[in-house]
């Protein structure tokens, strides 16, 4: 599978030092996002799960899943090598249940997993390769077994994608983020769906039972199951 560049040089050396600071202050109610997302996947899988988590740089995701869950063991996907190293000094009390490949999707064991998740990821997948990019992790998981899947999403007419996008700078840097410069650099660096063509993606993948779980001013977030 052919994956643009920009998005796994973006996360390389210092920024991937430093990513521990950032999501917390642009993702609105990050931790209760990490809570829900362990609360929903916990419904479903075993005591002794196997959970994949696609996106797995930085390593918050990973350190707070295996902070609730003691019986659990993780694989970790990700394309930037610095983010994996970051994603081991975050998740350093866990690594004895955490094994982290450098790649994307097709990197992932073959499973089945008990579950899965991918936050703050899909936004940098292009749409043409966003239900191949699904369709493979789906199949890596068991009957029945949940995803957690939450990623910037918002409408794509006007005027309400430029009102979005402005409100994405504002909340996550402050107003003097909000210039035409950075609005030019996020409308073009992402590939942002509507909610209702996030939901629909995830139907044509072969999930079931989509339903909304949160919503955060520009980000989105979902369970579904295979």
């Amino acid at each position: 599978m052919k994956h643009p560049t920009p998005p796994h040089t973006a996360f390389s050396g210092a920024h991937a030092q430093n990513y521990a600071e950032g999501p917390p202050r642009k993702v609105p109610g990050l931790a209760g996002l990490h809570r829900m997302t362990s609360m929903l996947l916990a419904e479903r899988a075993p005591q002794d799960a196997r959970i994949l988590v696609l996106g797995a740089g930085g390593g918050l995701e990973l350190n707070a899943l295996a902070s609730d869950h003691a019986g659990w063991t993780f694989d970790g996907v990700d394309p930037s090598a610095d983010m994996l190293r970051t994603a081991e000094i975050i998740a350093a009390p866990h690594l004895g249940r955490i094994t982290l490949h450098e790649g994307y999707i097709d990197a992932a064991p073959e499973g089945p997993f008990d579950g899965a998740v991918c936050l703050l990821t899909l936004h940098f997948v292009p749409r043409e390769e966003r239900i191949a990019t699904l369709q493979q992790l789906r199949r890596r998981l068991a009957p029945g077994a949940p995803f957690v899947v939450a990623h910037i999403s918002f409408a794509q007419t006007e005027p309400e994608r430029s009102q979005w996008i402005g409100r994405h700078l504002t909340f996550g840097d402050g107003p003097a983020a909000n210039t035409e410069s950075a609005r030019h650099a996020i409308a073009t660096r992402l590939s942002v769906l509507s909610p209702e063509d996030d939901e629909a993606m995830l139907s044509q993948a072969g999930f079931s039972g989509v339903s909304l779980f949160y919503a955060g001013l520009s980000f989105r977030g979902w369970v579904c199951y295979t």
